[in-house]
């Protein structure tokens, strides 16, 4: 069997439920891709359509506020 890349602990300890979705936020991605946040965005939105219409939103304040 082989190794994971990344270790599941890693990534299941970043999944935090917002809007009855399990999500990850861009920066705990980015963390786990070794890169800084707003590479990761700018790498999504110049591929956009290799990903489905609600693979990411804004949070909003209240959101924010919730999970700081």
């Amino acid at each position: 069997m082989a190794k994971a890349l990344i270790p599941e602990e890693k990534i299941f300890n970043s999944i935090i439920v917002l809007r009855n979705q399990k999500v990850m936020l861009d920066s705990d991605l980015a963390k786990l891709y070794g890169v800084e946040t707003r590479v990761l965005k700018q790498a999504v939105r110049r591929n956009i359509e290799r990903f489905p219409a609600d693979f990411m939103f804004e949070l909003t304040n209240k959101e924010w506020k919730e999970i700081e």
